[in-house]
């Protein structure tokens, strides 16, 4: 997810070069669907009524309000307080429309861009919304907050308070065509608000936004709770009207996933997206739920799915083969793993662009080797002669094959058996530590563990709490740790963060793996730099094929659904959204939840 806040996913485009007049959206791969006109999102219930509380849970614990720094652990949904320039259209692939912005100007050869603030847009003390706030906002985050602020806007000259009421932005170059709609998602703050205080720290007091939400109740680290802001000043707009429907919405903190799991069941909690197999298919057979009182719900998706794996930290030593890191991902057993502990739920992910036109198979096309070949001896021969293929096994957890091709790699690295013990020229043994944020994933962990050892390598499974798996990861302070790199339709500028190797180096950056390789450096350029959406997916597929054959990831899975279970107190529009669950979009069912409550307490 590093599941996030909508605002966080920052993705490329391709658009025409010259001037633009003054338009109310756009769109990544070609006119935005949606006329300057549209009453309001399609997926969404214009008339859902407000009201009602929803409750979720969250595992671990917060210390902060403060999402936009490295330091402190957020709190959970505090983004829902901030609105952005632009807004996404949940079921239409990478378009995005005016939302604090009731135009948008992208100026002559792609030289920059303006927004231009609707004269309604308030703060929640009823302050206006104006460019300095833009601007602010924007040299705050770049200064400031996290890395991956200064990467997203790297190509950014400066921001420029054109009048009270728009704001514009000078690019350094003109041919990152993505700089627009990166723009277009900026939170804005209020300036005002944070004057006195110090935007490096964690914050530990509720901030001012101008979202549909503010922050009415909290006690740090065990629960938050959201409060529709009366007289939202965007309720009525076409990006807003039919969205953030609850009343409040309020989360508790629990130990661990299995404490939050028997909140939802004693009633303490009202929502919950499950991402474990074992559990969806096990952990619901409650009388709640044969009884109806709570509802199991997949919601299916057309999403790319990224790479989900154990990511493979190539600052150390250990890593740095590419030997070493395809024998250890020939080690894994997806097939043992998916029939005995998933209940064979999920596909192998084999693409770090999977569940997309994007992912590369077969071999190189020749448009993609003119990107490729300049590398040829910086890259594995495989990529240019053979397709990349995933071991696949009988499922009966004896993995012969793959653990002789796997010590056939360890051997050409330097690596041999001795007494047992996998080990080097110097008599070491392998040794490595892996490093997880929850329980649940020990159960794909350690069965890994056992088959590692069977090489005589000495593995060991770590499990820390969120915090501390935060602070650990934001240094790099780790082996190998199960990871998720999320992906979008349209690939641009959070590449360079992922892959880049100026982020390789940045304290709470995103690439885990450390990955710095000229040839990744190359075909991330490409991608910011296409001219068409026929560059944009040969540099893209081109980028996988090194991503993939320089094994920097043990892959494991992927869903083309979201798992949800909730008690019947919900209404949600019932035409299926792209995202799959559009949370914003569901409201509080009156009469559903007094029949709910009416059924419970009889038969409790």
């Amino acid at each position: 997810m590093r599941p996030i806040l909508l605002f966080f996913l920052l993705f490329g485009f391709v658009m025409p070069a010259r001037a633009q007049t003054a338009v109310h959206g756009l769109s990544l791969l070609g006119p935005p669907e949606l006329p300057a006109n549209f009453p309001h999102f399609p997926y969404v219930n214009p008339n859902a009524p407000k009201g009602g509380e929803l409750v979720l849970g969250a595992v671990g614990s917060f210390d902060s309000f403060h999402p936009f720094i490295v330091r402190g652990s957020p709190a959970a949904s505090v983004g829902r307080i901030y609105d952005t320039l632009m807004r996404s259209n949940e079921d239409e692939p990478e378009a995005y429309y005016g939302h604090l912005a009731s135009a948008i100007t992208v100026w002559p050869e792609n030289k920059g861009v303006s927004f231009t603030l609707r004269p309604e847009a308030r703060f929640h003390d009823g302050s206006k919304v104006t460019a300095d706030d833009v601007a602010w906002t924007f040299n705050a985050l770049r200064d400031q907050g996290k890395p991956r602020y200064r990467q997203y806007y790297a190509d950014v000259a400066e921001a420029i308070v054109e009048a009270p009421d728009r704001v514009g932005f000078r690019f350094k170059i003109t041919t990152n065509r993505e700089l627009p709609l990166i723009l277009g998602q900026l939170p804005v703050l209020p300036k005002a608000w944070w004057q006195g205080r110090d935007f490096s720290k964690p914050l530990a007091e509720a901030p001012l936004g101008s979202g549909p939400y503010r922050v009415a109740d909290f006690e740090l680290g065990r629960s938050v709770t959201l409060a529709l802001v009366p007289n939202y000043w965007a309720k009525d707009l076409p990006t807003g009207k039919g969205l953030a429907n609850f009343s409040r919405m309020r989360t508790e903190y629990f130990r661990d996933d299995t404490i939050a799991l028997q909140a939802l069941k004693a009633g303490q909690v009202d929502f919950r997206q499950e991402t474990s197999s074992k559990a969806w298919a096990t952990a619901y057979d409650f009388p709640a739920v044969e009884k109806g009182l709570v509802k199991k719900e997949a919601l299916p998706h057309r999403l790319p799915t990224g790479m989900q794996g154990f990511f493979m930290n190539t600052r150390r030593p250990i890593f740095a083969d590419v030997r070493v890191r395809q024998a250890l991902a020939w080690m894994f057993d997806f097939e043992w793993v998916n029939a005995n502990l998933f209940y064979g739920a999920y596909a192998r992910t084999s693409s770090y662009f999977s569940n997309s036109e994007l992912a590369a198979s077969g071999l190189p096309s020749a448009a993609e080797r003119v990107l490729l070949d300049p590398f040829r001896n910086q890259l594995p021969a495989a990529l240019f002669t053979d397709d990349f293929k995933l071991p696949v096994t009988d499922a009966s957890g004896n993995n012969r094959s793959g653990l002789r091709l796997a010590l056939g790699l360890l051997k050409a690295a330097g690596w041999e058996i001795k007494d047992l013990k996998l080990v080097n020229a110097a008599g070491q043994q392998m040794s490595f530590e892996i490093l997880l944020s929850q329980p649940a994933m020990e159960r794909v962990a350690l069965p890994y563990v056992q088959w590692l050892a069977r090489l005589g390598i000495d593995a060991r499974v770590r499990t820390v709490d969120p915090a501390q798996y935060q602070r650990l990861s934001d240094s790099y302070d780790f082996d190998m740790t199960d990871g998720v790199v999320g992906q979008s339709d349209s690939p641009g500028n959070e590449q360079t963060g992922y892959w880049g190797c100026d982020s390789a180096k940045l304290e709470g950056g995103d690439n885990a793996a450390g990955v710095c390789h000229p040839a990744v450096e190359a075909m991330i350029n490409h991608i910011l730099v296409a001219p068409d959406r026929a560059a944009l997916i040969t540099a893209t597929r081109a980028l996988d094929r090194v991503l993939l054959w320089n094994w920097y990831a043990v892959p494991h899975w992927h869903n083309r659904a979201s798992w949800v279970v909730h008690w019947d107190r919900f209404g949600h529009p019932t035409k299926p959204v792209r995202v799959g669950l559009a949370l914003d979009s569901w409201w509080f069912d009156a009469a559903r939840a007094a029949a709910n409550d009416a059924a419970r307490k009889a038969g409790k």
